[in-house]
């Protein structure tokens, strides 16, 4: 099932202004969206390490059913502990958007590698191993 028009719309627009400041966090760049936010790289200025900040689209948060569920994700991510999930540091209950601060996971995401070319039966196996383990 493909996402409404209007939510691709909202997903290829950045929200954020790079250097905006939420709390004690600053947006340093953009790194992707999907269907229930978009995520980006921020400074902790009060630990001095770079988060994840994943937000939910403004015109969300004035539908309760999609403010549910972001919490809810917040609730599970803060419930699951496993070196191949990344963890969740807080949620920030903020205006103008909520926002999910994240462990920052580097790397390039699964399309950007599959961009690169053939993926090996090696690297499929062990990253497929790594996904079993933390579901």
């Amino acid at each position: 099932m493909n996402p409404p028009n209007s939510w691709l719309i909202l997903a290829a627009t950045t929200m954020i202004a790079i250097g905006t400041r939420l709390g004690a966090y600053q947006i340093t760049s953009f790194l992707g969206h999907g269907g229930m936010g978009e995520v980006y790289r921020a400074t902790d200025t009060k630990l001095n390490r770079d988060v994840a900040l994943k937000f939910l689209p403004e015109p969300f948060t004035s539908d309760r059913d999609r403010m549910e569920r972001f919490k809810r994700e917040a609730h599970v991510l803060a419930s699951l502990n496993h070196s191949h999930i990344a963890a969740i540091y807080g949620f920030e209950d903020s205006e103008p958007m909520p926002a999910l601060v994240m462990e920052l996971v580097e790397g390039p995401t699964l399309a950007e590698r599959i961009a690169q070319g053939p993926v090996p039966i090696d690297e499929i196996l062990s990253q497929s191993k790594q996904i079993a383990e933390a579901l």
